[in-house]
Formats: structure tokens, sequence, C-alpha cells
């Protein structure tokens, strides 16, 4: 029973990425559908009444939280990359933006993450409200913390046209608080650095100003 039960689950899960590609809308029916088999093949009944309506519940919740799978770091550039001329170079941060996600390894959640994003504008800035958006946008996707810094740093170059971007992550993860170590009190520290905040130096004056 435990290894049918597996053998689904590593289905389920290679399932799920095909069913959401840029080309068409999520397919929340057959995400119900799959929902269904899983809780029978936990030995479940799907059918009492605490669960009848799981599928439809989690097809909405994923259709939700997984939104950002359909769209690549250029379109989410085109969605919030709204930016101004500015004649300066001064860095600019936007820190402790609380997003989560979820690891592409398990689908297990990222939780109390905080993101703080540092860049050197080159004549044009984006709006404030926009790098919030951009960093939930990059989590609404099966992904690596380390992946999420990398995307944001991405859209925020591709959106503003500048090479130098620094993006600092720290999160904990149910695959490692609630499963197999059960290090419930860990956390993950990420850095991902394009152009000038390669430099030591860089890093340094984001990280004192980020912690100001």
């Amino acid at each position: 029973m435990i290894g049918r039960t597996l053998d689904f689950s590593y289905k389920f899960i290679n399932l799920f990425g095909t069913l959401m590609r840029k080309e068409y809308n999520m397919d929340t029916k057959r995400i119900e559908s799959l929902v269904y088999q899983l809780l029978e093949a936990l030995g479940e009944n799907p059918d009492r009444e605490g669960l009848v309506e799981t599928p439809k519940r989690v097809a909405q919740m994923m259709e939700e939280m997984f939104e950002g799978i359909q769209y690549t770091n250029a379109d989410i550039a085109d969605m919030f990359g709204k930016t101004f001329d500015v004649d300066t170079n001064q860095m600019v941060i936007v820190k402790d933006i609380t997003c989560f996600s979820h690891c592409e390894h398990h689908m297990a959640l990222m939780y109390d993450m905080n993101i703080s994003i540092g860049y050197i504008p080159r004549g044009r800035v984006i709006g404030l409200s926009k790098m919030p958006r951009i960093a939930e946008m990059c989590c609404k996707r099966l992904q690596l913390q380390e992946k999420i810094g990398e995307d944001i740093a991405e859209v925020i170059s591709i959106a503003t046209g500048t090479d130098d971007v620094i993006v600092h992550i720290t999160s904990s993860h149910s695959c490692v608080s609630a499963r197999g170590v059960k290090s419930a009190n860990s956390k993950t520290t990420t850095l991902a650095t394009k152009g000038v905040f390669e430099q030591d130096d860089m890093i340094n004056r984001f990280l004192t100003l980020k912690n100001a």
C-alpha cells in the first residue's frame, strides 16, 4: 500500500508540472480529479463529508498559489515593470518583503520568508510598490530559494535596464522543519547578486543599509 501511494505521489508531482503552461490556463478540473485519486491512494474516503469538497478547494488554492508558473520573468517585468526617468545612481532598497513559496522537491511550504531587494538605477527607477509584487509573483511557482532570488534579480534587471541588482532572502522550509530531520528552528539565507553587487564592498554596503 505504501509503495503504491508513493508511486502515485511521484506521478502526481510529475503531472502537476504539465498542468500549467503559459499556452493555456491551469487545468483545475484535472487537478480536482488527481486530488480525489490522491486521497484514495492515501487510504482516505474522498466522499466523506469533510473531504467531499476538498479536491475543488485544493484546485482553487493551487490556481492562486501557483499563478506565477504561467509567466516568464520577462512577462513579470512587463506586468509590474512601471519605471520612471531619474538622473540618480543612489542605491535603492526595499526590505522586509514577506512572501511564501513551495519547494519543487516536496511541494512543501517555504514560510517566514523575508526578502530585501536592492539595485542601482541606470537612468530609470521602478515604482516601489512593484518590487513586492515582483517578489510575490516569482514566489508563486514550484521553486528553490536560490532560484527565487535569481528570478527577482532578473526581473528587476529587465524592467529597469540595470545590471546591478542584489536580493537577500531568509526563509524557513517545512521540508526541513516538519519532516526528515525536523529541524524546526533552522532558517536558510541566500544572496543573489548581479553586476557591481558581486563585489564584497558593495555587498557589505547593501547589508549595512538593509540592517539599518
